[in-house]
C-alpha cells in the first residue's frame, strides 16, 4: 500500500504563485505521476501527467503556467503554478500508478481569490 501525502495549497491572489508537493511512501513516480483537480460541482479533470522518459501532457487551461517535475530519489512529484486565475480554484490530487492500481493523494485546496 502506498500513501501519497500532499502539501502547499493554500489562498492566493490572482496572478500569483504556488508549488504543490506530493510525497509517497514508495517509489511510484519514475514510470508515470499526474496532477489532477476538481472545482465545486465539476468532474475531476486532468491537470499534468508525466511519464517515464519526462514527457508531459498539460491540459490546455494550463499550458504555460504549470509545470510538473518529480524527485525519484525523494519519490515526490511536484506542480509549480504560476499566473494563476480564478478558474484554477480547486482541490488538487496527485495520482500515481503502480502493479495496475491507482492511487490518489487526500487532495490539497488551492483558491485563487482576491
Amino acid at each position: 500500500q502506498v500513501q501519497l501525502v500532499e502539501s502547499g495549497g493554500g489562498l492566493v491572489q490572482p496572478g500569483g504563485s504556488l508549488r504543490l508537493s506530493c510525497a509517497a511512501s514508495g517509489s511510484i513516480f519514475s514510470i508515470y505521476a499526474g496532477w489532477y483537480r476538481q472545482a465545486p460541482g465539476k468532474q475531476r479533470e486532468l491537470v499534468v501527467a508525466i511519464i517515464r522518459g519526462g514527457s508531459t501532457n498539460y491540459a490546455d487551461s494550463v499550458k504555460g503556467r504549470f509545470t510538473i517535475s518529480r524527485d525519484n530519489a525523494k519519490n515526490t512529484v511536484y506542480l509549480q503554478m504560476n499566473s494563476l486565475k480564478p478558474e484554477d480554484t480547486a482541490v488538487y490530487y496527485c495520482h500515481g500508478r503502480l502493479a495496475g492500481y491507482d492511487y490518489w493523494g487526500q487532495g490539497t485546496q488551492v483558491t485563487v481569490s482576491s
